[in-house]
Order: C-alpha cells, then sequence, then structure tokens
C-alpha cells in the first residue's frame, strides 16, 4: 500500500447503526413494540445481503406502526450509544479538516441529531412518517439504499474536488458495499462476512480510533 496520511484525506464517510453508534436503532424500536425478533431477524438478513434492502426497511418499518413518535427520543436517549473511538476518530478529523459524512440506511430524526451533537459535516438518511403522534408503519420519500449511499458519497466527493485516494469509508454491512467501492480506503467494521471479503481492511475487534492507525 503506498503511504497514505491522514492529514491528507479530504472525505470520511462512514455508516450509523452498528458502525458509529453501538445498536440498530430499528431493532430497538422493534423491541419497544413487542416485535424485536421478528425486527432483528429482517436487520440480519439484509446485512448479510440476503434480501433486497428497500423491502427489508419497509418491512421492518411497518411491523412499528402504531408506536408513538416518542418512542424515537426513547431509543435516542436511552439506548443509543457511541462506539468505542469514536469521539477520537471525529476529533482527528476536525483537526485535519476532514468532512465527515454520516451514511444511514436508518432514520434523519437519529443522523440530525447526531450532526448537531458531534459536528459532522453531512448527512443521509430515511424519513419516518408520522400521523397523529404516531409511526404510521411508512416512509417519506426514496429509500435510502446502497445505490443512495454511493450516490450521496459521490456527490459530497465531488463538491469537496477530492480524488479517490484522499477518502475513507466505513460500514458493517451489505448495503455500505456500494460506497465504499469509491472509496480510496474501505473499511470493514465489526462487519458481515460479505462487507469484509470486499474491503480493503477490516477491523473486528478494536474502536473507530483504529481508523487512524491505518494511516502513516
Amino acid at each position: 500500500m503506498p503511504e497514505r496520511r491522514f492529514a491528507d484525506l479530504k472525505l470520511l464517510a462512514m455508516d450509523m447503526d452498528s458502525t458509529l453508534i453501538t445498536i440498530e436503532c430499528i431493532d430497538e424500536l422493534g423491541a419497544l413494540a413487542g416485535k424485536q425478533a421478528e425486527v432483528a431477524a429482517v436487520t440480519a438478513q439484509a446485512m448479510r445481503g440476503e434480501i433486497d434492502y428497500p423491502e427489508s426497511l419497509r418491512r421492518r418499518v411497518a411491523a412499528i406502526a402504531g408506536l408513538p413518535e416518542t418512542s424515537l427520543l426513547q431509543v435516542y436517549e436511552d439506548r443509543l450509544g457511541l462506539t468505542p473511538g469514536a469521539e477520537v476518530l471525529l476529533a482527528k478529523c476536525r483537526e485535519h479538516g476532514v468532512q465527515v459524512l454520516l451514511v444511514s440506511g436508518g432514520f434523519t430524526f437519529f443522523t440530525e441529531r447526531l450532526k448537531a451533537r458531534l459536528g459532522i459535516d453531512h448527512t443521509i438518511s430515511n424519513v419516518l412518517e408520522v400521523k397523529g403522534g404516531k409511526l404510521s408503519g411508512a416512509l417519506i420519500g426514496e429509500i435510502v439504499d446502497a445505490d443512495a449511499k454511493a450516490r450521496k458519497f459521490l456527490e459530497v466527493m465531488g463538491s469537496l474536488k477530492a480524488r479517490k485516494e484522499e477518502t475513507v469509508a466505513i460500514g458493517d454491512g451489505a448495503n455500505d458495499l456500494k460506497m465504499m467501492a469509491e472509496a480510496g480506503l474501505s473499511v470493514a467494521f465489526r462487519a458481515k462476512p460479505v462487507v469484509r471479503a470486499q474491503a480493503g481492511c477490516a477491523l473486528n475487534w478494536c474502536g473507530l480510533d483504529a481508523v487512524v492507525n491505518l494511516f502513516d
């Protein structure tokens, strides 16, 4: 591998669920709806690439229909934790002027709060429909799938006039692979086997701060 310096990067993109944060938000919402096993099983199939991501997301969102909108804040405040090393990695990005893109097949409710809290530059995620103070079981707008993640990555990369070798993408599931393929360095973080097999490197046990150690 040619010499790489973290300070030379312009863009670092990462997935949210089970990457920047320790949970899968949809699974936690499923638990609150009394459908934890059903929802988690579909999540696992989607992350392994066994079923179509948009279809899997529609099924899971339909399963949590009727949950009060306040359940979203309950998950954010009581169950969502940052992955060890996340704040160190983000501080390193700020130190060197590396822009951060948070991509998620999850939900805007969570990405926008993390963006404000952590000083993240760009996000893309799905919007849950709420009617009468409850989740309707539907989504608003286009679903953020593997293609949408890759498009957003290339869009931000273009706006920064970044070359491929000046970018990193970190993910754990099959729906991250297209984005990761566009990056100069792709990092499988505690990822499914299908992702580890295609990534430039895999971090299986350490924290997110270990990404910094991949550079000279």
